[in-house]
């Protein structure tokens, strides 16, 4: 396998921008960005993935003068300070620490209230992939994860109140057609809640090109390994680049206003099919790619594949697994879109918002269907679908964990 650059790759296949999709709204409003920033103490939840840490590079382009990052990825953190330290462009402050910690854990809440406060606080952590979604029992730790810990997270904050509060969100959260988007969609209605005592934003955004464990990522993983590349044929995408993402989110968290929700604008014409993506991908390192009917063929293909041959062996295929969109979108008729203050970024605003209480019932309810032994996915499903009314799943049976 040739090493390939793969920044230079999404600029000429993915993005196909040279310079940043916010390059234009950074440079505005540069001198507002550093007064907000500048002296400030910041923390990142889940600050190991691809989007936390492209958040944690932004970030310090500017000049804090606290930063702490957590993340359950132990190994996730070690590389994220050494490609910092490793580099000459950021601002790591003096007091820089990392902890692995799981944010709901009682060692974060003694952290925080114990380090606190933090003016800035960015909330990652989340379970991120459709492929979550599996039965009651990974739907239940989807639900904790992206919804019960954050508001956990922000009755904590209720005491001790941040300049800036920011999670992440999806673009699956708009019209959600899998328990993931579902999930995120339920955040933001907890968010839009505590927003009327914190500042909050949040932000629905694109696929981030080849970020850790995405199916462009697995490109990279298959092609070490001598293994087929494999993606459905029918699937289109928005993508960002990691660099991108990082600066969204924190224009987003520093700049929004609360209850406010940011998206990319993007246009249809830029969504790209996956295995448009494989193909060039491979084209980049002087193959083609070989056409396989089935996953058995790909692989004996894959053991059988010499660089010699020139052609590597792919398996494309319709999808149809549960909760699988063919085209994602970043609003809903009925919202209410800000498009004129930044030159590529969006705003949802003055969505409706429950009340605290109501967003404790909610949560209440599901924590009371969680203890029930005899709960199924779809009674979960459904139970979600009252709670978010726009919620179409879709079920096939079929899950992506039996596709390579």
């Amino acid at each position: 396998m040739q090493l390939i650059d793969i920044d230079a790759f999404i600029k000429k296949h993915i993005t196909k921008r040279r310079d940043s999709l916010l390059a234009a709204d950074l440079k505005k409003y540069d001198a507002e960005l550093a007064s907000r920033i500048d002296g400030k103490s910041i923390i990142v939840i889940g600050g190991a993935g691809t989007i936390g840490s492209s958040f944690v590079k932004a970030a310090l382009k500017f000049k804090p003068r606290r930063m702490y990052v957590v993340d359950t990825n132990e190994n996730g953190l070690t590389e994220l300070v050494r490609d910092l330290r490793s580099s000459t462009e950021y601002n790591i402050p003096d007091d820089f620490k990392t902890y692995p910690i799981d944010f709901g854990a009682p060692v974060f809440e003694k952290m925080l209230k114990l380090e606190g406060p933090f003016e800035i606080i960015a909330n990652f952590a989340a379970h991120k992939h459709v492929r979550s979604e599996k039965d009651h029992y990974s739907i239940q730790a989807m639900v904790e994860n992206n919804v019960i810990k954050a508001k956990k997270l922000l009755d904590l904050l209720l005491e001790m109140p941040p300049e800036r509060y920011f999670s992440v969100s999806t673009d699956k959260a708009a019209n959600p057609v899998n328990v993931m988007g579902a999930s995120k969609k339920l955040m933001e209605e907890v968010l839009l809640a505590y927003s009327r005592k914190i500042p909050i934003s949040t932000a629905r955004f694109a696929n981030v090109a080849f970020s850790n464990g995405s199916l462009l990522f697995g490109f990279i993983q298959r092609m070490m390994k001598r293994q087929p590349l494999s993606s459905p044929s029918d699937v289109k995408r928005y993508f960002v680049s990691p660099e991108e993402s990082g600066q969204l989110c924190l224009i987003a968290c520093v700049m929004g206003d609360t209850g406010e929700i940011f998206f990319p604008k993007l246009t249809e014409d830029q969504m790209i099919f996956f295995n448009d993506i494989a193909d060039d991908f491979l084209r980049e390192q002087g193959l083609e790619p070989l056409v396989t009917n089935s996953e058995e063929e790909a692989r004996s293909k894959a053991r059988q594949f010499d660089y010699s041959q020139k052609e590597y062996p792919v398996f494309y295929f319709p999808s149809n697994t549960s909760g699988e969109k063919l085209y994602e979108e970043f609003f809903v008729e009925g919202e209410q879109l800000e498009m004129d203050k930044f030159k590529q970024l969006g705003i949802i605003r003055n969505n409706p918002a429950k009340s605290i209480e109501e967003m404790a019932g909610v949560i209440a309810d599901l924590e009371q269907l969680f203890k029930d032994q005899s709960l199924n996915k779809s009674s979960l499903v459904e139970q979600l679908k009252q709670i978010i009314p726009n919620f179409h799943h879709i079920e096939t049976g079929k899950n992506l964990d039996s596709k390579m």
